[in-house]
């Protein structure tokens, strides 16, 4: 009696794609958890007038571009789950997460002005090869791609 390989894998590969799909059902609790928080957060900070505080609405635009990298994380696992290409949006997500980290960027958060030009300096390449890299995926054309 012999084993086919691909006939052993298809429960393995059938079970990922629920635990998969399951994962991306937790995400979306976990989106509407946190547009809850965010509707919460924008009403305490209109009612203590805090809503011209710098610090205040970076803070705020900080939940947003997290509530947007669950979306990315989201449309990847849906999209993995279909059998779909997922590097264009693995880009898209890891460019807003660089994006969260640069508008977060506090000198205070770095021990001299040293290691926050290395810091400032390491976010600007990110940002640059990740901008380069979306560009060149949108623009190179790769047989069988389905557009998302």
């Amino acid at each position: 009696m012999r084993l086919d390989l691909d006939e052993a894998a298809d429960p393995a590969a059938r079970a990922m794609e629920w635990l998969v799909l399951g994962a991306a059902y937790f995400l979306l609790i976990l989106f509407l958890i946190g547009v809850f928080d965010l509707f919460v957060s924008l009403y305490r900070l209109l009612v203590a007038g805090n809503f011209t505080d710098p610090a205040e609405v970076v803070a705020l635009l900080d939940s947003v571009l997290l509530l947007l990298i669950i979306v990315e994380v989201h449309r990847t696992m849906v999209a993995y789950a279909r059998g779909q290409p997922v590097l264009r949006i693995v880009v898209s997500a890891a460019i807003i997460a660089v994006s969260r980290r640069v508008i977060s960027y506090r000198l205070e958060d770095y021990g001299s002005g040293d290691e926050a030009l290395l810091a400032a300096a390491a976010l600007g390449v990110l940002v640059l090869a990740l901008t380069v890299g979306y560009f060149l995926l949108d623009r190179v054309s790769v047989p069988g791609r389905l557009e998302l």
